[in-house]
């Protein structure tokens, strides 16, 4: 029996209302003032129990953001030796995926850069200096140390996510796989910097939303140039 071609990506008009989507979901987040309260959930007048936990801070920060620069490392090899399954995809679609990762992390280091915002363990409420401002507030300082927003932590797990758009075209199965991956170990690293009062949980969900728009733009601008190579067979699974 003839193996059933993949199922079509949904069309950029319905890619770009996801996005427009989300971000209106993310601007009610802020407005309903619900990081505070999410925040207080683990913070108290001392502090953040978790802050200084050394195996806690190692294995949710430390040891993802090696796992992650290896990985992306590994992939940029691949870019000239494909290994595994990363031989399916062609020479472009191999520099689109490393690409969609490091426009991910360059772009939310660079928005920290410009940030005031400060992180929650620096507010007067848990201990801290800093008072509560909106990150959307730009140019209005907390008294903090600024440069907390949106989570640096989580774009390690989450510039990988864009991978979905490159995948979509060998196997949804594959595609579906490092999505879910991206998304489980983003959400892992944004949860416990939450707990640790590092970030507010609205700085996870904009970073995920900065990675994901990064890499639908770049998906836009490539897709011309990707089929102008020869494209693998797409799988069944």
């Amino acid at each position: 029996m003839q193996a059933a071609p993949a199922t079509p990506a949904p069309s950029r008009a319905a890619q770009l209302a996801f996005i427009v989507a989300a971000l209106a979901l993310l601007c009610l987040l802020d407005a309903a003032g619900l990081d505070l309260l999410m925040a207080r959930w683990s913070g108290t007048p001392h502090g953040f129990a978790l802050r200084d936990q050394r195996l806690f801070s190692l294995l949710s920060h430390q040891i993802p953001r090696i796992a992650s620069g290896a990985l992306l490392a590994a992939l940029a090899i691949a870019t000239c030796w494909p290994f595994g399954v990363l031989r399916q995809l062609t020479p472009a679609a191999r520099l689109q995926l490393v690409a969609t990762v490091l426009a991910g992390i360059l772009l939310i280091s660079g928005i920290k850069h410009f940030s005031l915002t400060s992180c929650p363990w620096s507010l007067q409420e848990f201990g801290g200096a800093a008072h509560y401002v909106s990150h959307w507030q730009w140019g209005v300082a907390d008294g903090g140390r600024g440069h907390c927003f949106p989570a640096g932590h989580a774009s390690a797990a989450f510039a990988y996510a864009g991978g979905w758009f490159v995948w979509r075209a060998v196997s949804r199965r594959l595609a579906a796989l490092w999505l879910a991956a991206a998304l489980i170990a983003g959400a892992v690293l944004g949860i416990s910097q939450q707990v640790r009062g590092a970030h507010y949980m609205s700085h996870t969900l904009w970073t995920l939303w900065f990675c994901w728009t990064a890499s639908w733009v770049i998906d836009l601008l490539a897709t011309p140039w990707r089929r102008l190579t020869q494209k693998p067979q797409p799988n069944a699974d």
